[in-house]
């Protein structure tokens, strides 16, 4: 029996890179980091109690009052008609 000998495939050559950084550019990227995460967080907390705690009138947060709806602005007690048109007394 004869041994046959496999082709060799040649291989693409793998490009390779690298990073160099110096101390002082891996501290500024590490301090840049920290403060997108930092902003990240507080963003998150700002939209989280945005979120879950909703200010139902816009001046009853800062002026800490209750908002009193006016008499003529409250819903009629019993059958909603538009104005304009009211049903007369007669039909």
């Amino acid at each position: 029996m004869a041994v046959r000998k496999k082709k060799r495939v040649k291989k693409k050559p793998v490009k390779r890179f690298r990073f160099q950084l110096s101390l002082a550019g891996v501290a500024g990227v590490g301090v840049v980091v920290f403060c997108l995460f930092l902003w990240m967080f507080l963003l998150g907390i700002w939209a989280g109690q945005t979120i879950l705690l909703p200010s139902s009138t816009p001046g009853q947060a800062r002026a800490g009052t209750r908002h009193v709806i006016p008499e003529k602005q409250k819903p009629p007690v019993g059958i909603i008609v538009p104005e304009g048109k009211k049903r007369s007394a007669g039909k």
